[in-house]
């Protein structure tokens, strides 16, 4: 059993930084490519970053595009986004998630096992 824990949401005003941390429990985590994704209020969970198992591929959605970063290191069983620029629209629950296969970074959530618990963001004006 894979268990994922979220941490490092908050309250944060427009323009500021977040970085949050998702640590995996379990030896198969190193082993899969790994991504974050978002749930506002009444809409759909949606992806925002993925990186590959070694971390030497990443990609990221439109909206996180030169803002947040993925990244992790499988020593410590640990992934992060770091966010920059906040922006009231980027407050959601934010929710880390294994891949299933060890293949290249996606956006398809179908593709993703198992999942963390979220942490909440948000982002004042």
């Amino acid at each position: 059993q894979v268990q994922l824990v979220e941490s490092g949401g908050g309250l944060v005003q427009a323009g500021g930084s977040l970085r949050l941390s998702c640590s995996g429990s379990g030896r198969t985590f190193s082993n899969y490519p790994m991504g974050w994704f978002r749930q506002a209020p009444g809409k759909e969970r949606e992806f925002e970053a993925a990186i590959s198992w070694r971390g030497d591929s990443t990609y990221s959605s439109a909206s996180a595009e030169g803002r947040f970063t993925i990244s992790r290191d499988n020593a410590k069983n640990v992934v992060f986004l770091q966010m920059n620029d906040l922006k009231p629209e980027d407050t959601a629950v934010y929710y880390c998630a294994r891949g299933r296969w060890r293949g290249n970074p996606t956006s398809n959530l179908a593709a993703y096992d198992y999942w963390g618990q979220g942490t909440q963001v948000t982002v004042s004006s």
